[in-house]
């Protein structure tokens, strides 16, 4: 059998770390690679003579600690051109910021009509346009034409009345024959207020704090 004798430094050296965060054991395999060879150096110098290890072994163990080194650089690598990638997403999108983007989010009614993009089914031969208020409550329900057709929406309430300043939203509900076939959110056009990057990639805050992934936007337009 093999045997080798490690001074007391190197066996130090090779004993069972202690449990690490990963970002912490990712910098110390990148940052221990001379380590690694004064130890596989040691190792060498007090392998028993008369049973000496195959060279074999050690290009294993090189090999083996070279590829997982090589693995963490493309990692970081691969993180830094995602935040670089990021960074290059919200410099083209702030260029939106202060412009009316067209998207399924709620509108903020400050008592000025609201221009309201349906989008029915395209079997639908009747739809209705359902409004919800913040809390999701429905607060109104009005036939409209299923060609999709822009239209104003008011704020006027199903009693004559303004409804509150708020946010609303607007929802599509398609029919056929008396049946229900769908449901959509139908755009608006509002300003955009800010552009954020996560993990999901850009998204657009629009005036009300509605937000979307800025591939949602359909169009973009100058405030009137």
């Amino acid at each position: 059998m093999t045997s080798v004798t490690y001074p007391a430094a190197a066996s130090a050296a090779t004993s069972t770390p202690t449990a690490a965060s990963p970002s912490a054991k990712a910098a110390n395999i990148s940052s221990d690679f001379e380590t690694f060879l004064r130890m596989l150096t040691v190792q060498m110098q007090n392998q028993d003579p008369m049973n000496p290890i195959e060279s074999t072994d050690y290009a294993v163990q090189l090999a083996t600690f070279s590829g997982v080194e090589q693995q963490v650089r493309t990692n970081d690598l691969l993180k830094q051109l995602t935040e670089n990638m990021g960074g290059a997403g919200l410099a083209q999108y702030g260029t939106w910021v202060g412009m009316e983007g067209r998207a399924a989010v709620p509108a903020q009614f400050t008592g000025a009509p609201v221009t309201v993009l349906p989008r029915p089914d395209l079997a639908a031969d009747s739809a209705q346009l359902v409004v919800r208020n913040a809390d999701g409550r429905e607060v109104q329900r009005l036939p409209i034409a299923p060609d999709g057709m822009a239209l104003q929406w008011t704020g006027m309430g199903q009693d004559g009345k303004m409804l509150a300043p708020g946010n609303y939203s607007f929802v599509v509900e398609s029919f056929s024959e008396g049946a229900r076939i769908g449901e959509s959110m139908a755009e608006i056009y509002a300003p955009i207020v800010e552009v954020r990057s996560d993990a999901s990639g850009v998204k657009l805050v629009f005036q009300g704090g509605g937000e979307t992934s800025a591939s949602n936007v359909t169009a973009l337009r100058q405030p009137g």
